[in-house]
């Protein structure tokens, strides 16, 4: 059978990532090329036993997808959702005469032009192009210079990806079985965890300190007045908030310092002010310049906009790849602080023609990136081109975060290519009697790069600090008049709780993760609920406390910084082609004896010379459950002053709880853990034994009525707790439990009602409250209630016009459904994409993908290129739930059709030995467990 030979002279094939990076960059290329996009990645390792092919699953290191025995090879498989996208790559390629691979140009993205190499298997010549713009000239360059893919990359990306399974599959089911389910470890997540458990722990050991100074007004005339700080009083220095042990309270250096309190305070303020003429000991004025910053890298754009424009690193990453992939940024996922020679001249001549000759520097500014273990040099984040627009050229093309970050980027460029700010500090020192008050003041005699640009700070207090003071123009001896003094009292505050703009700044000074990484890192400990938000501020759980504790117990190398970071600084090696993977690869997962017997030197520390595979399974038998889920809250008084029985806090399955001898009380899983000190503790034991306050009596059954927190939540109950026929009934969505007094209760507890009877049917229409909120039924008929149809106010009438209309999801709602928005047709499935109002609100579709609006964004800033994103983000997580559940009972069917002799081997295996079953529960819960591990844009 002979071959069909490709057309010689077809159109070359392009292959991008993104449907909307596809659609730029088919504008700038004829009609000699197609350009399409994988849609991601469309191949990955198996995310559960289902996913395994049948051909390994025998194998015993199956449940990790990676043969550990064989040189680690990794188990690749094509997800449901990829086969039909890959076939119609395939049959482009059949008429192709060229296949470029124009991905990312990181690790990543080189990655997935070797992954559709190895799926497309092309009989054409195939080159990989590299971009850091997707603008005309760039893509016209890169097809001037094609290469071949680098198999070093390709390589350094398969080894993170295999040591991050490992991680996880290895770590991950220790913490389902020591601690509760649904719970993961991973390389780099575990660190961020710890970090932000151990400042939480600095706040819950810190002891508080109270000290007084005391703020002087003085002046020479009225127009020149100022004020000035207690420094000093007879040659001690007046204490600050530093100079105290954050774990004592006291002074670090007493003999140093006058510490003053209320009462000494005022006794000097009133001495002070009979002790006769204030004068200027004296002046300092300095000159001082500072340089603009350096242009973006990924991290710095996401510190930024998270101070400046409160975007999570998630929301920055997401806009400013719709920027780049519309051409109007340059690549946002880089180290580098460098710009071309060409966005250098863009800039310059922007800060000319935008600010003028004085604001321009002779020469040009060039920046070297700090960042520890920096990845593959990339350009800087910039706009695009060789012409940058001014931001308010694009407001209108442009959704509002888009805008907001361009802007964002272009300041930050053009600032980098200007002049230094220059002024003065000055600083005055009083003298009133044996005291010294001092008072500092800055002037800018030249903003420079400050008039584009000024940088935000995690600390708001000290981006008040940096604002501009002006101070009078005095002289040394002059005589002051003491206008006022007032005594000020400070209290020292515990450090700082992580926002994410300094947790990402922790990791990268740290040379943790990956700017492609710090995005997804945040993302998975809040949805493992590991981590939750307050205000910006980053709390951890006390699930995560008790993870760390058995991570940094049993296990401190996993959890170390150095050892993480030096993970990251050979895997860089990797990449270089400085190291050899497979060594490496044998000796985390195997330990130092795989190295000595090939005479290869071992990579890692002593501490982790079993490996990871025995580390772990020597290990286990180890851990007391009980004990790395307990944490010691304090020892009570009782009322002669002897110590009363200590209270601990324990992680149980379903969540925290206070333990006194045989008392027990929850606790929210959100309540911040430096909040719950012994008194705290104390209080939530004693309400847990006094008998509950009712709301009041049911009028009917004379019952009392309460309101209760439960594991799912708050709800209301009819009838003491031994009561058999109690009654309970939860809230309605979106009800607080301080929207609860008796009518409301005793309505809940109502549900479900008879509302009354259909006339036309003559069947009871009846109104309830359910698993997945309120609803109306008549007979089989149901329809869910609105936002504004409450099911405590509905009416008989509201009930039928409601179920005489269409039932979400059939054909006839289908037919009637009008889209809120009509887009262009879908590169994926050649259907339209339209924005459609839901059930569960406004969503994309392209006829074979649904997903859903996220909350903020709204349907006026939805762009194509956004729904095309959302669409293969959504994709991209396979089928949902409903869709799972589906196939769940379809495979039920099928296995309920086994034979009887089946049946009896099924009866046969279950009489095991226990250990064997423990053994299968492990190998079950492994393979169940949602574990991170999913490449490097979520590298766990």
């Amino acid at each position: 059978m002979t071959q069909k030979k490709t057309a010689e002279n077809g159109p070359a094939l392009v292959i991008v990532e993104s449907p909307a990076k596809a659609k730029t960059i088919g504008k700038y290329l004829g009609p000699d090329y197609i350009v399409e996009a994988s849609v991601g990645h469309i191949r990955d390792l198996p995310k559960g036993a289902r996913e395994i092919p049948e051909k390994y699953k025998k194998e015993p290191w199956a449940r990790l997808g990676v043969n550990v025995d064989s040189n680690f090879e990794p188990i690749y498989v094509v997800p449901d959702e990829k086969t039909k996208q890959i076939k119609k790559l395939k049959d482009l390629l059949k008429n192709a005469s060229t296949l470029y691979l124009a991905t990312d140009e990181d690790r990543e993205g080189e990655a997935i032009s070797w992954h559709l190499l190895e799926t497309l298997q092309p009989r054409v010549p195939a080159r990989r192009l590299v971009f850091h713009e997707i603008t005309k000239s760039a893509i016209l360059e890169a097809l001037q210079h094609p290469r071949d893919v680098d198999e070093n990359l390709v390589g350094a990306q398969e080894t993170r990806r295999v040591i991050d399974r490992l991680y996880g599959y290895e770590a991950s089911p220790l913490l389902w079985y020591k601690i509760r389910n649904n719970l993961s470890a991973g390389r780099v997540q575990s660190v961020a965890v710890r970090l932000i458990v151990e400042r939480e722990r600095e706040r819950m050991s810190f002891k508080n300190a109270v000290y007084w100074d005391v703020l002087g007004s003085f002046s020479l005339d009225e127009a020149r007045a100022f004020q000035a700080t207690l420094t000093s009083v007879g040659g001690k220095a007046i204490p600050s908030g530093k100079d105290f042990d954050p774990s004592t309270g006291l002074l670090s250096k007493p003999e140093k310092f006058a510490l003053l309190d209320e009462r000494s305070t005022s006794a000097l303020i009133q001495r002070l002010l009979q002790a006769g003429q204030a004068f200027v000991e004296s002046v300092e004025e300095k000159p001082y310049s500072t340089r603009p910053y350096p242009p973006f890298t990924t991290s710095a754009l996401q510190q930024e906009a998270n101070r400046k424009l409160g975007f999570t690193a998630k929301r920055t990453m997401s806009v400013a790849q719709s920027l780049y992939e519309n051409g109007y940024i340059t690549y946002m996922r880089t180290d580098s602080t460098n710009l071309s020679q060409e966005a250098i001249s863009a800039a310059r001549r922007l800060v000319q023609t935008h600010y003028g000759d004085a604001y321009l520097p002779e020469k040009p500014r060039y920046y070297q990136t700090k960042v520890k273990n920096a990845q593959e040099a990339h350009e800087a984040i910039r706009p695009a081109g060789s012409v940058f627009p001014l931001p308010e050229e694009l407001r209108g093309k442009l959704s509002s975060d888009e805008f907001k970050l361009y802007d964002l980027v272009w300041k930050r460029t053009i600032a980098s290519q200007m002049k230094d700010a220059v002024g003065k500090r000055k600083t005055i020192v009083v003298a009133l009697d044996d005291a010294q008050f001092h008072v500092g003041g800055k002037m800018i005699d030249f903003p420079g790069y400050l008039r584009a640009y000024v940088e935000g700070k995690d600390d708001p207090n000290a981006e008040l600090a940096d604002q501009e003071t002006i101070l009078p123009d005095v002289k040394k001896g002059e005589a002051l008049q003491c206008v006022s003094l007032k005594p000020q009292e400070h209290t020292t505050t515990p450090p700082q709780r992580y926002s994410e703009a300094s947790l990402t700044k922790t990791l990268e000074d740290k040379g943790i993760g990956r700017p492609s990484t710090y995005a997804s890192i945040i993302d998975v400990i809040l949805n493992r609920h590991y981590v939750f938000k307050k205000g910006g501020a980053l709390i951890p759980t006390w699930t995560a406390f008790a993870v760390c504790k058995l991570l940094e117990t049993h296990f401190p190398v996993l959890v170390d910084y150095g050892f993480t970071a030096d993970m990251e600084n050979e895997l860089d090696e990797i990449s270089r082609g400085e190291r050899n993977r497979f060594d490496y690869l044998r000796a985390f997962y195997f330990g130092s004896e795989s190295n000595s017997k090939r005479g290869v030197e071992f990579p890692f520390p002593d501490s982790f010379a079993p490996g990871l595979k025995t580390l772990i399974q020597n290990k286990t038998g180890e851990i007391d459950a009980r004990e790395v889920s307990r944490f010691f809250i304090g020892v009570p008084k009782n009322e002669d002053g002897s110590d009363g029985e200590p209270v601990y806090l324990r992680v149980g399955r379903f969540g925290p709880f206070l333990e006194q001898g045989e008392t027990q009380a929850s606790v929210n899983d959100e309540t911040p853990p430096d909040e719950l000190t012994l008194d705290a503790a104390l209080k939530l034991l004693e309400s847990s034994k006094q008998p509950e306050a009712p709301l009041g009596h049911c009028p009917e059954t004379g019952k009392p009525i309460f309101l209760k927190h439960g594991r799912f939540g708050w709800y209301v109950q009819r009838g003491e707790n031994d009561d058999k026929d109690k009654q309970n009934a939860s809230l309605l969505r979106n009800m607080q439990n301080g929207d609860v007094n008796l009518e409301v209760a005793i309505a809940l507890l109502s549900l479900p009602k008879t509302l009354g009877v259909d006339p036309d049917v003559n069947e009871p229409v009846i109104v309830s409250n359910g698993r997945f909120g309120p609803y109306v039924k008549r007979g089989a008929e149901t329809r869910s209630l609105s936002s504004d149809l409450s099911p405590l106010e509905i009416t008989l009438d509201q009930a039928l016009e409601l179920l005489a209309k269409p039932k979400y999801g059939s054909k006839t709602t289908a037919k009637k459904s009008e889209p809120l928005v009509v887009f262009d047709v879908s590169p994926v499935t050649g259907e339209t994409v339209k924005l459609l109002s839901g059930r569960f609100g406004p969503y994309v579709t392209d006829g074979e993908t649904n997903a859903s609006l996220p909350k903020d964004l709204t349907q006026d800033e939805l762009t194509f290129e956004r729904a095309l994103e959302l669409l293969a983000n959504r994709a991209a997580k396979g089928p949902s739930t409903r869709a799972k559940r589906s196939a769940k009972k379809t495979t039920k069917k099928a296995a309920s059709k086994k034979t009887s002799s089946k049946k009896t081997a099924k009866k046969t295996a279950a009489s095991k030995t226990t250990t064997k079953k423990k053994a299968a529960v492990k190998k079950k819960a492994t393979s169940k467990a949602k574990i991170d591990d999913s490449s490097s844009e979520a590298p766990f």
